[in-house]
This record gives structure tokens, sequence and C-alpha cells, in this order.
């Protein structure tokens, strides 16, 4: 199981609220589509002990995860957390925003905002302190990501390559090979990043 961790409130959205959040719309959209526990399990590659966790609200499933189940029912994550655009205009409060990630030195990931899926577009904020990192297996096929450093350097690690990005520089990486961000200097590094993943 993931481990729980607590995270202040003002940061955005809550923890417990955003698991509970991620619970009622991985309900929703299985009764919707139909899609029974078993199905998403050998679907997504999430146990279906973990499914059954993250719907009980006895989880916090790790980014990865949320991915993982997103693309197989055909969503995106910010459709899990709320964040995702209803037309013509979906304001967020900065009390709405998800923090989908904590550091072990309190570093953050923030899901700012995003688009329904299956094709989806999401906006993230990050920050990163001397000696943090993140890493991930992939994404599905195709799914790009553009980064864009606003302070501090930040490694980024894709397929065993390491790449410096240093402060006001950007890139374009695939994602759907194992990856890596990482704050290998002695400051904190903050970055943006979008990514688009498109349903093939």
């Amino acid at each position: 199981m993931t481990k729980k961790v607590n995270l202040p409130t003002d940061s955005g959205a809550d923890i417990t609220s955003v698991n509970e959040a991620v619970s009622s719309r991985i309900k929703q959209f299985r009764s919707e589509k139909k899609m029974s526990l078993d199905e998403l399990s050998r679907r997504s590659g999430v146990s279906k002990g973990m499914l059954v966790d993250i719907e009980g609200c006895k989880a916090n499933p790790s980014i990865a995860l949320l991915c993982r189940i997103a693309a197989a029912m055909g969503v995106s994550v910010a459709d899990f957390v709320n964040v995702a655009t209803a037309p013509p205009v979906h304001l967020i409060g900065a009390d709405e925003i998800p923090e989908l990630w904590r550091g072990d030195s309190g570093g953050s990931a923030r899901l700012v905002a995003g688009t329904s899926g299956p094709d989806m577009l999401e906006l993230w904020q990050w920050q990163m302190h001397p000696g943090e990192r993140f890493e991930s297996t992939g994404h599905p096929m195709g799914t790009c990501e553009l980064l864009f450093v606003t302070r501090g350097s930040l490694t980024l690690s894709v397929d065993g390559s390491d790449y410096a990005i240093e402060e006001g520089c950007s890139a374009v990486a695939r994602t759907d090979l194992p990856h890596a961000y990482s704050c290998r200097t002695n400051t904190a590094v903050e970055f943006t990043m979008t990514v688009y993943e498109k349903h093939l």
C-alpha cells in the first residue's frame, strides 16, 4: 500500500478531500462504463486489493497509480481530482488545487488544471528540495511533457539518460519511457510541467 502522508491544508486541497474525490470519481466512472473491479485491475495492472482500498479511502494512491487507473478507464487524472475543465470556463480556486506528491524534504507537485480524458492535457506546478527525486515507470504510449524551470536546476532522466534543465530553460520529453525528476543541486528547483496524453 502507498504510504499515507499528512499534508498541510494551506497548500491546496488537503489529502483527505483529494482521496474522497478520487474514490467517488473512480466509482462513478466504473459504474458509467459498467467495469468491474476485476476488469479495471486487469486493464490497469493495479491489484484488486489496492483498488478496493482506493475506493474505500483507505489508501493514498501515488501519481503513477492514478495515471494507470485513469488510462485504463479512458479518462484523465484531472477527472479524478475534479480540476478538469468544463465548458466554457471552469475557474479553480487556490484551495481547490490538489497536491498529489510530497517529497521527503517538503517538495510538492500540484495538479493546477487539466482537461477531461481520454485525450488529456494537464498543467502541473512542481517544487523539489535538494536530494528529492520522483520516478515514473512511464505513461501510456505517445505521452509527452513540456517542462519550464522557473528557479534552480532540474535533472530530467529519461530511459537512463540525464538532462540538466537550467533556470529559464525548457524541454520537451517523451514520457512513455521510464523517467524521473530530481534536484541534485544545493538549492531548490521550481518548474511547471504540461502533460499531453493522446488516447490511441
